[in-house]
């Protein structure tokens, strides 16, 4: 996500923005059509002016006076609600396509390999899907139809004021390359500062999300001054490149307006010498300092606007390159069947997260349908692994992974997983209700169902203790529930989506001793004719399953029921036994 050196204007970049707005072709046409009638019209003022003095007040025409006001006055009245249409529309259309491009980007991001989640602070991800999307409305609102607008407008003026008196023009376009000049040196100076802007903002979402959520580690270990310092460097750096980027606009457009009054007053010391000789009537005179504000007006927001459209680019750039990431799981299989009989082998497979450190090893088993595996091992000897693939949320680099004699690869995506239900060790509840964290909003599984399945695995009692039973609001993460009460609640949505295939993942790691008897209880309702994947430190919770793996820096070292492994000489399983059951683990 580090940021990549740019041409000052990407245009393919450019044209990939513009086509979101294929979807709204009309209106984007009606943008455009705005922009080309505006220019004229902007322009039309002035040169009623010019003729209205000319050629009614100084011929003292009272009645064609009051009729050329009154055309004026009309011409004012339609640019006003043109311009007013124009921002509108403008508006609409940026925040149409953002609309839909906040859609498709988190249509794609919950789609990524969790490895890019791995990888990638929540915060940024966050900023890219709001605040650089909401950048890229900009591009469309304040940036390319607008510059096409002002681009037009200064078109349209400078021809009208070569018409009305090509001296008067000469002169007040000798300022010219002044205005060049500041606004080429604004522009390198603004965009230089926005790029830092947006860097430091994402920089700010990251440190946010990261401590807000590691609140309880930051008091326990009374780290509050340090990150509070911390916090007050990253803002600091954030308001310095805010103040740095204001500098800039502080100083360009006093120069503007003094590059614009020297511009008038050559113009009118040139044009009363002009009107004294004859060579300039008195309505040119009057009416070109409102073509110099015509002029000038675009020039000094151009250099913003043209900024404006370089940061929504850049946003636009960072947004692509998550659109772009083809880290995901490519669902290509079509194989589907109603339920699966679980049965489970790995053949000769091997895996790497990175493509070059090896987690897994040759690993060779097989689970027959309707029995458990429970898997134990060390940290970081392949365990989680090895659900992560079954699951595939990675695919393997070599061998098969095989359900029903039928490879992982050949079935559909989400059917696999449809049949599949897994109990992580640290549960993740969303702020809602019970029911609504147990159903996931699925609109299929209704509130007998789910009463059902609580009932069925002794949780009800626990839930119709809370206010409002299952309608009880759960905060963030369920921070108002015990940790026995959040793994009460997975259970039962893994129970109500009726799994084939159900994994328990260190579901019961950091329960109490009082409630690992309820939850141990809702485990065995669970895995019953059901295969059963359960990756447990605490082997009391896995002496009953049909087979024990255990695992070891990647690779299969002792596989077999609980007796047989225990008879094991210096065995693995026999030594983590025996330690287990020294601590009081088997008590």
């Amino acid at each position: 996500m580090e940021e990549q050196k740019k041409p000052s204007l990407d245009w393919d970049l450019l044209k990939r923005v513009l086509a979101l707005a294929m979807p709204y072709k009309g209106l984007f046409a009606l943008c455009l059509l705005l922009a080309v009638l505006l220019a004229p019209l902007n322009t039309a003022g002035p040169w009623l002016v010019n003729k209205i003095v000319d050629n009614y007040v100084f011929e003292s025409d009272i009645q064609g006076l009051l009729m050329m006001c009154g055309v004026f006055v009309g011409v004012l009245l339609l640019t006003g609600i043109l311009q007013y249409v124009f921002i509108y529309m403008t508006s609409l259309l940026g925040q149409s396509v953002i609309k839909d491009l906040r859609v498709r980007v988190f249509r794609h991001i919950v789609q990524l390999k969790l490895r890019f989640f791995d990888q990638t602070p929540i915060g940024t991800v966050t900023t890219r899907t709001i605040n650089d999307i909401e950048t890229i409305n900009t591009v469309f609102s304040q940036g390319s139809i607008t510059i096409v607008a002002d681009i037009l407008s200064l078109i349209v003026v400078l021809a009208v004021m070569f018409l009305t008196s090509v001296q008067l023009t000469v002169i007040c376009l000798v300022t010219l390359p002044l205005i060049i000049i500041a606004t080429w040196i604004f522009k390198q100076k603004v965009k230089a500062s926005y790029q830092v802007v947006r860097t430091q903002i994402s920089k700010m979402n990251a440190f946010l999300q990261e401590r807000i959520t590691g609140m309880r580690i930051v008091q326990i270990f009374n780290a509050e001054k340090q990150e509070s310092d911390r916090f007050r460097q990253i803002n600091r750096e954030y308001t310095q490149a805010n103040l740095n980027a204001i500098l800039y606009y502080a100083i360009f457009f006093p120069v503007v307006e003094v590059i614009a009054a020297l511009a008038l007053g050559l113009m009118v010391w040139w044009g009363a010498r002009g009107v004294i000789g004859g060579a300039v009537t008195p309505g040119e005179l009057v009416a070109f300092p409102l073509y110099l504000n015509l002029l000038f007006r675009p020039m000094r927001v151009l250099a913003d606007k043209f900024n404006t459209l370089q940061m929504g680019l850049v946003a636009s750039d960072r947004v692509f390159r998550v659109l772009d990431n083809t880290s995901r799981i490519e669902n290509k299989g079509d194989y589907q069947k109603g339920k699966i009989q679980g049965k489970i082998a790995f053949e000769h497979v091997n895996f790497s997260y990175d493509g070059k450190n090896r987690v897994i090893h040759d690993l060779n088993f097989e689970v027959a349908p309707g029995e458990s595996l429970a898997i134990v091992g060390s940290t970081g000897s392949g365990k989680t692994t090895i659900i992560n693939i079954l699951n595939r949320f990675y695919d393997v680099e070599s061998g098969r992974v095989l359900i029903d004699d039928v490879s992982i690869d050949a079935y559909e995506l989400y059917h696999l997983r449809e049949r599949m239900a897994m109990v992580l060790q640290d549960v993740f509840l969303f702020t809602g209700t019970i029911f609504e964290n147990i159903t996931l909003r699925n609109p299929g599984i209704g509130r007998d169902r789910v009463i059902e399945a609580s009932k069925q695995i002794g949780a009800h009692p626990f839930f119709e203790k809370l206010p409002n039973g299952y309608d009880f609001i759960v905060t963030e993460r369920g921070n108002n529930l015990s940790m026995g009460q959040r793994q009460l609640i997975s259970f039962v949505r893994a129970l109500v989506y009726d799994p084939d295939i159900l994994i328990l993942d260190e579901a019961t790691s950091s329960i109490d001793t009082e409630t690992e008897s309820i939850i141990q209880y809702a485990i065995e309702k669970l895995i019953q004719k059901r295969t059963s994947i359960i990756i447990a430190h605490r082997l009391s919770t896995i002496r009953n399953a049909h087979n024990i793996m255990v695992m070891e820096k990647g690779r299969k070292v002792e596989f077999g029921s609980h007796e047989e492994l225990l008879k094991i000489k210096d065995g693995k399983y026999l030594s983590l036994y025996e330690m287990q059951f020294e601590t009081g683990f088997f008590e």
